[in-house]
C-alpha cells in the first residue's frame, strides 16, 4: 500500500522497466531483427448495467486469476484543503468492510493469494492481488464488499489508526536521500491551480484535519462502479466473468458520474531552476519539461527519444557524462506518462568535486545536437528493439506491477481502449527519426525546470498554506445506470474455498557439456525467452583473504567488455539482440544471467560465452566504475536502512568472519580504492569457471535443442588451474547480553529499528520450521509485529522480520522505522513482543499457524508463474544441494507442522542475545534509549567504529 509521488511510466514503458536496466545503442553494419510483434494480449469486455466496465484476458498456463481494480481517482482530483486523500482512502480501504469486519489481507492470507497491494498515484487508485482460480469468488466478494459496503465499517477509531500509518508513510519517504525532491519538483512544475501541484501523500495539515464527514463524502463520490474498470486474467473466461462479476457487483448502485480535469500539459513559458540542501553524499541535477499526456504518439515517441538521449549505457548522456569525460556517477533519460500532462526527466548524480553546472552545460549540448540532428538510424533501431523486447518479457506475468492485467487496466483508464498498447507499439514500430526530431523539438525548446540537490542540511519544502475546503457540488447520479438484483447473502461473510488447485513444478531435465557444466533444463513455451543462470561457487564470502567487495566488483565488470568489444561495443552488441545479459554475487554464491530473445538465441549465447570466457577488465573501465562504485557505498550509508545493514553483519558475525560485511556486498571506500585489474582476473580465475558449475536454462527451447548450441560456444572453455577451497564459513557464538548501537542521522523524522541474532544455516534439517515461526513474529502483514507498531499503535508504515538464506548460520533480523518521537516505546514493544513470542508466554496459536502453513502452501500453484520464478526455485535447488522435488518436500513438511513445533523453532531465538542497531537523530533518540536499560549502548559512525567522548 503506497502513494506513487514519481509520475508512473505508461504500461509498455513499465514492462520495459521491470526487464530493461538500460543496455546501449548499437551501430553494426546491419541490424537484427527486432521482436516479432506476433505477441498480443487478446481480451474481451462487457459493461454491467451499473457502470462496472470489466475486461477479460484468458491465459490458462497457472491455475491462478488475477484481479486487477482501478478506480479513476487520484491526488489531481483533490480540491484544496483535502490533498492526500485519495492514498488515505486507499488504507482505510485495506480495514475492512460492513460484511468482513478486520484486516482485509486475511482472507487473502489464507487461500494463498499473491502479487496483493494497492496503490494511488496522482490519477488513479488500484487494487490487485492474484488468487488460486477456486477462490476467485472470495476474491471478487471482498472487493465488491469494499466498492458497495464499506462506510459503516470506517468509525474515527479507524480513520485516526491509518491516518498514523499514513503520516508514517510519509515521514519514511521525506527521511531518505532526495526525498522531497517530487514534492518540489511538482510546486515548481505546475501552477498552484493544476491537479499535479501537490503530491499524492498530500500535505499533513490536510491529513490531520480530514473529518470523518470528509472521508465518507469523499467514498460516496468517488468509489462507484461507474467509476471502476476491474480487469480479470488468467485461468478465466468471459462468460465465467459476466456470471460471477454481476453476481457479486451488479447491485451496487452507481455514483455521481464525476468530470475528469481537463488535459492541461501546462508547459513551462521559459526555463525556471531552484536548488534544495539535504543529508545527501553527492549533488543530483534534475532536469524536467512538461510534455504530451498518457496515451498520446507524441510521448511514445518521447520515450523512444529518452531512450536515445539517456536510456542505454551508450546513449549520448552516458557516452559523454560518465564514459567521456567521467563527471557523473549516474545519468538517465525517461518520459512518464501521467494522465493530464507527462514529464520528460533527465537525472545526473554529480562526481564529488565537480561543479553542477558543468554538468548541466553538458546535457544542454547533447540534448540541443540530438534536437537538431535526430537520431541515426542504428540508434532508433537500437531503442526500437529495447522497448518491444521489454514488452515482450513483461506479458509473461498477469498480474502484478506491470504485467498483463495492468496494461489492461492502464489502458481502459487513460484512454478508454484496453488495447491501447496496441496503438504504442504500432507508434514504436513505424516511428522514424524524423518524427521523433519534430516531437522532441515541439515539447523540448519549451521552458523547462532545473532541480539541484546539494549536501548541506535537510530543508523541508514548505507545505501550501492550509485553506478550508469548498464544500463539494455533486451532480446527480447518471439515470442510465440501473442495479441487477441482489444475488448475495452477504450476511454469512465471504464465500469460503474449500478446493484449491495441485502445485505443478515443471520436470527437470539433466544433461553436461563438453567443459563439465552440469545444465538442467526447465521447459516453458509461453512466450519465446530463453532464460539462463551460470551458477559458481564465489560469492561475498569468497571475499575471505581478499578485498571486501572483490566477488561483487568482478562480476559486475564482466559486461564492461569483453574479447574484441570494450564496454560500449558490448552493450550496443546485447541491445541490438534484445537480450538482457550480466553478473552478479551474493553472500554464498555467483551468477552470470542471459535472457534471450528465441529469434536471437544464437547470436545472445554467443555473446553470453564470450563475457563469460572473456572478460576485458579494461583498466579505464575498472577506474570509472570504481569512482562510481565508492559514490555508490557513500549514497548505502546516506540512507537508513543501508546505513544499518552495512554496520550490523560484522557485529552479528565478529571480526573476520567471512559473513562480518555490509550485506550489499559492495565492500569499503578504502577496499575498492584500492583494487587492481589483477585481483580482477584473479577472482575470475578461481571462481568462474565450468568444473563443478551448474546452468539454469528455463524456457522455450528443448534438451535437443539447447546443448548443441551451448557445446557449441562453450564447451572448450576449460577452467584455470586447480578450483580453490570453498569459503569457511565459522560457526560464531552469540553475545552473552544484549547490546545497543546507535547511528547518528541528524535531522531525521524517523528512527530505523534493527534486531539481529544468528540462526541455523538455511541447510540445518529445522531451518523450514524456523521460517514458519519467523512468519507468525513478521512475516506477513497480518503478523505480530506489523499489527503491533503500524496498526495497533500506527507508530510505523511496517514492522517485519526475516531471515536471509545462507550456507552458514544465517543472519536473522526484525526491523520498523518509527516516528522519532516513539523511538524507545516501539524499541521496548519490539523486544516485548520477541520476548514473550520466544520464552512461551505468547506462543504461536493453531490459527496463526494454520494461517501461516495456508500462506505458504495455496500460494504454490501461483509461485512459478515466471520463468524467473523457476529459475529461482532450481537455484536454491543447486544452492543448497536440495533433491529435485524440493518444493513438493518442502510443501509435505509445512502441512505436517504442529504449533508445538513452530513454538520449539520460534525458542531459537534468544532475547537475551540481540543485538540492536538504531539509526536516528541522536539528539532525539539517545537518551530516551538509554533509560530503557535494553543493554549496553555504544555509538557508531556509519562504518562502524565506535564515536568517542560518548557516555
Amino acid at each position: 500500500m503506497s502513494a506513487s509521488s514519481r509520475p508512473r511510466l505508461a504500461a509498455l514503458a513499465l514492462a520495459l522497466a521491470a526487464t530493461f536496466g538500460g543496455v546501449a545503442a548499437f551501430t553494426p553494419a546491419t541490424a537484427l531483427a527486432a521482436p516479432k510483434a506476433a505477441v498480443d494480449i487478446p481480451f474481451e469486455e462487457f459493461t454491467l448495467p451499473n457502470g462496472l466496465r470489466v475486461v477479460v484476458h484468458t491465459d490458462r498456463k497457472a491455475p491462478i486469476v488475477a484481479v486487477n481494480l482501478w478506480y479513476h481517482v487520484g491526488s489531481k482530483d483533490e480540491p484544496a484543503g483535502r490533498t492526500g486523500f485519495a492514498h488515505l482512502f486507499e488504507h482505510l480501504m485495506f480495514n475492512g468492510s460492513e460484511n468482513h469486519r478486520g484486516e482485509y489481507f486475511e482472507p487473502f492470507e489464507l487461500v494463498g493469494a499473491t502479487d496483493m497491494n494497492g496503490t494511488t498515484n496522482s490519477d488513479r487508485t488500484n487494487y490487485f492481488q492474484n488468487v488460486p482460480t477456486t477462490a476467485l469468488d472470495m476474491a471478487l466478494w471482498m472487493e465488491s464488499d469494499r466498492m458497495g459496503h464499506l462506510l459503516g465499517a470506517i468509525d474515527q477509531k479507524t480513520l485516526d489508526e491509518q491516518r498514523g500509518v499514513v503520516q508514517n508513510e510519509k515521514r519514511e519517504g521525506e527521511n531518505q536521500p532526495y526525498g522531497q525532491v517530487w514534492d518540489a519538483l511538482g510546486k515548481a512544475l505546475y501552477p498552484k491551480a493544476h491537479p499535479y501541484h501537490h503530491s499524492t501523500i498530500g500535505s499533513m495539515t490536510d491529513l490531520d484535519a480530514a473529518s470523518l464527514d470528509d472521508v465518507k463524502g469523499w467514498f460516496r463520490t468517488w468509489y462507484g462502479p461507474n467509476n471502476a474498470v476491474l480487469v480479470l486474467a488468467g485461468d478465466i473466461d468471459v462468460a465465467t466473468a459476466k456470471e460471477k462479476v454481476a453476481r457479486y457487483f451488479g447491485d451496487i448502485p452507481a455514483t455521481p458520474t464525476m468530470a475528469q480535469p481537463k488535459v492541461d500539459v501546462a508547459p513551462l513559458a521559459t526555463s525556471t531552476r531552484s536548488t534544495m540542501t539535504d543529508k545527501v553524499p553527492q549533488a543530483r541535477v534534475h532536469r524536467v519539461w512538461n510534455v504530451a499526456q498518457a496515451g498520446t504518439p507524441d510521448l511514445d515517441k518521447l520515450q523512444l527519444f529518452a531512450q536515445v538521449l539517456g536510456g542505454s549505457k551508450s546513449s549520448r548522456l552516458d557516452k559523454r557524462l560518465l564514459h567521456e569525460e567521467k563527471l557523473v556517477d549516474n545519468v538517465s533519460a525517461a518520459a512518464y506518462a501521467m494522465q493530464l500532462s507527462s514529464n520528460f526527466v533527465i537525472t545526473a548524480d554529480v562526481k564529488q568535486g565537480v561543479d553542477p553546472a558543468k554538468v548541466e552545460a553538458i546535457i544542454d549540448e547533447e540534448v540541443r545536437k540530438l534536437l537538431k540532428d535526430g537520431p541515426t538510424k542504428a540508434e532508433l533501431e537500437q531503442a526500437r528493439t529495447v522497448f518491444k523486447a521489454g514488452f515482450v518479457r513483461g506479458i509473461e506475468r498477469i498480474g502484478g506491477f506491470g504485467g498483463k492485467a495492468d496494461a489492461l487496466a492502464e489502458c481502459t483508464v487513460y484512454t478508454g481502449d484496453p488495447g491501447c498498447f496496441r496503438d504504442s507499439l504500432k507508434t514504436i514500430d513505424t516511428a522514424s527519426a524524423r518524427d521523433l526530431t519534430a516531437v522532441a523539438n515541439q515539447w523540448l525548446t519549451k521552458g523547462s525546470h532545473t532541480l539541484v540537490v546539494v549536501p548541506g542540511d535537510r530543508t523541508l519544502v514548505a507545505e501550501d498554506a492550509s485553506v478550508t475546503p469548498a464544500p463539494m457540488q455533486l451532480p446527480a447520479v447518471d439515470p442510465k445506470y440501473r442495479t441487477l438484483p441482489t444475488a448475495v447473502d452477504r450476511s454469512v461473510g465471504p464465500p469460503k474455498t474449500s478446493r484449491f488447485p495441485d502445485l505443478k513444478f515443471p520436470s527437470l531435465q539433466r544433461a553436461t557439456l563438453k567443459n563439465g557444466t552440469t545444465v538442467i533444463l526447465a521447459e516453458r513455451h509461453d512466450i519465446p525467452v530463453v532464460q539462463m543462470s551460470y551458477e559458481f561457487a564465489g560469492g561475498f564470502s569468497a571475499d575471505q583473504g581478499r578485498k571486501l567487495g572483490t566477488s561483487s566488483f568482478a562480476m559486475g565488470m564482466m559486461d564492461e567488455g569483453a574479447g574484441e568489444l570494450d564496454s560500449l561495443a558490448f552493450g550496443d552488441r546485447a541491445e541490438s539482440l534484445g537480450a538482457n545479459l550480466g553478473a552478479g554475487a551474493s553472500l554464498d554464491g555467483a551468477k552470470a544471467y542471459l535472457s534471450a530473445l528465441k529469434q536471437n538465441l544464437d547470436p545472445s549465447v554467443a555473446l553470453f560465452a564470450k563475457m563469460l570466457r572473456e572478460p576485458r577488465f579494461d583498466q579505464k573501465e575498472i577506474d570509472r566504475v570504481k569512482a562510481s562504485w565508492i559514490a555508490g557505498i557513500k549514497q548505502e550509508k546516506a540512507r537508513p536502512n543501508g546505513a544499518a545493514m552495512r554496520v550490523l553483519p560484522p557485529l552479528l558475525y565478529g571480526a573476520g568472519h567471512a559473513y562480518a560485511i555490509p550485506f550489499s556486498g559492495s565492500g569499503t571506500e578504502a577496499s575498492i580504492a584500492s583494487l587492481t585489474r589483477d585481483d580482477l582476473v584473479a577472482f575470475h580465475r578461481d571462481w568462474v569457471r565450468p568444473d563443478g558449475a551448474t546452468l539454469i536454462v528455463v524456457g522455450d527451447t528443448t534438451l535437443k535443442d539447447i546443448v548443441p548450441l551451448l557445446d557449441r560456444h562453450l564447451g572448450d572453455w576449460k577452467a584455470t588451474g586447480e578450483a580453490p577451497a570453498r569459503p569457511q564459513i565459522g560457526e560464531v557464538a552469540r553475545p552473552a547480553k544484549p547490546r545497543v548501537y546507535l547511528i547518528d542521522q541528524p535531522g531525521a523524522v524517523q528512527a530505523n529499528i534493527f534486531a539481529g541474532q544468528v540462526v541455523p544455516s538455511t541447510k540445518d534439517e529445522n531451518s523450514v520450521r524456523f521460517d514458519i515461526a519467523n512468519s507468525v513474529l513478521g512475516g506477513e502483514f497480518s503478523s505480530r509485529l506489523n499489527m503491533n507498531l503500524r496498526e495497533n499503535k500506527h507508530w510505523a508504515y511496517g514492522a517485519y522480520s526475516f531471515a536471509a538464506n545462507a550456507l552458514g548460520q544465517r543472519p536473522w533480523m526484525a526491523f520498523a522505522p518509527v516516528q522519532i518521537d516513539k523511538t524507545a516505546d516501539s524499541l521496548k514493544e519490539l523486544n516485548r513482543e520477541i520476548v514473550d513470542y520466544t520464552r512461551g508466554k505468547a506462543p504461536p496459536k493453531p490459527e496463526e499457524v494454520a494461517k501461516i502453513q495456508a500462506t505458504e502452501i495455496l500460494s504454490l500453484p501461483g509461485a512459478f508463474e515466471t520463468a524467473a520464478s523457476v529459475v529461482g526455485a532450481i537455484s536454491g535447488i543447486v544452492r543448497y544441494n536440495r533433491p529435485d522435488d524440493y518444493v513438493f518436500q518442502r510443501k509435505a513438511q509445512i502441512e505436517a507442522l504442529t504449533p508445538e513445533q513452530v513454538k520449539a523453532a520460534a525458542a531459537t531465538i534468544e532475547p537475551d542475545a540481540l543485538t540492536w542497531v538504531v539509526v536516528g537523530d541522536l539528539k532525539q533518540i539517545e537518551k530516551p534509549v538509554r533509560a530503557l536499560k535494553l543493554g549496553d549502548v555504544q555509538v557508531l559512525d556509519a562504518d562502524g567504529n565506535p564515536v568517542t567522548g560518548q557516555p
